[in-house]
């Protein structure tokens, strides 16, 4: 079983640095407006769906020996108005361009990297069992 831990420190009341076991540092904040200087968590769920589809689609449309010259996804998702504001729905537009691979190709490379290959992806559909344990430092 693989293991991820990362840890999360506060900044300011609305902002924060969450550090990987290998030192990398994501800001996340829930500033708004002018004030925003990073994505929100709810971005970063997003960010992290887009970014992992998108390598496995790349890296798929790759293995067929296809060149990929551009690539984007816009994801967008659709929020629950009351509280907790939960994804009810998100939409992923993704966008291609190729000058050797077919539509047909890419919307099969895309199907499969959503719905068979991205962590992701499958963890947002899966019940996650969770704890919480509250601690004060010594």
């Amino acid at each position: 079983m693989n293991t991820k831990k990362v840890t999360l420190k506060m900044i300011a009341d609305y902002e924060y640095e969450s550090v990987n076991a290998t030192g990398n540092k994501v800001n996340i904040d829930m500033y708004a407006g002018e004030n925003k200087k990073h994505q929100s968590p709810m971005e970063l769920l997003l960010s992290g769906l887009a970014g992992c589809s998108a390598v496995d689609a790349v890296l798929m449309m790759k293995k067929k020996r296809k060149q990929v010259t551009d690539f984007k996804i816009e994801a967008e998702g659709v929020r629950n108005d009351g509280v907790p504001s939960f994804y009810k729905s998100i939409h992923l537009l993704f966008q291609l361009t190729s000058p050797d691979a077919t539509q047909a190709e890419f919307e099969k490379v895309v199907r499969l990297a959503v719905e068979k290959y991205c962590s992701v992806a499958s963890s947002l559909k899966s019940e996650i069992n969770y704890t919480a344990k509250v601690v004060r430092p010594v």
